[in-house]
């Protein structure tokens, strides 16, 4: 994968009606292949009131994906295996905390694995509570404040 292709990505914002059959898969191959969260823990009421970030490429294949709950939490962030580290997850992140901010959301939480409390660190994110299970997977909460610049 080139940084031309990565670079090449179109993040956009959408509702789970368009988002459905497109998520889900990535989704699926992410928690529960990789990391065996059960399926039937993947989906869940919350999909249907979310807005989800979609990373395409120019084929529009979905290589990341997140969402943005009603209430500030960001979940299910994905990012397919042969596109990790290029900056995509980041990206998602990132239209996702926009489209809070444009809600007039103040702050946005997540419920962040232990192996990825770096990644949300640097894209200012903050720790706080202590480290519980989710699925069979160590996480802990994180937050960040949001300011009309960021």
């Amino acid at each position: 994968m080139s940084a031309e292709a990565a670079s090449a990505i179109v993040v956009r914002v959408v509702d789970w009606a368009q988002a459905a059959a497109l998520a889900m898969p990535l989704r699926e191959r992410v928690f529960v292949v990789e990391q065996g969260v059960p399926a039937e823990l993947e989906a869940d009421e919350w999909d249907a009131c979310s807005r989800h970030a979609l990373a395409c490429t120019a084929g529009a294949e979905v290589v990341g994906t997140g969402r943005l709950l009603p209430d500030g939490h960001i979940g299910r962030m994905a990012v397919a295996a042969a596109w990790r580290g290029r900056g995509i997850g980041a990206r998602v992140l990132n239209t996702l905390v926009d489209a809070a901010r444009a809600a007039g959301m103040s702050e946005v939480v997540l419920n962040a694995q232990l192996q990825a409390v770096d990644f949300y660190r640097r894209q200012g994110f903050t720790a706080y509570g202590e480290i519980f299970m989710d699925a069979g997977i160590e996480h802990v909460a994180m937050r960040r404040v949001l300011s009309a610049r960021g």
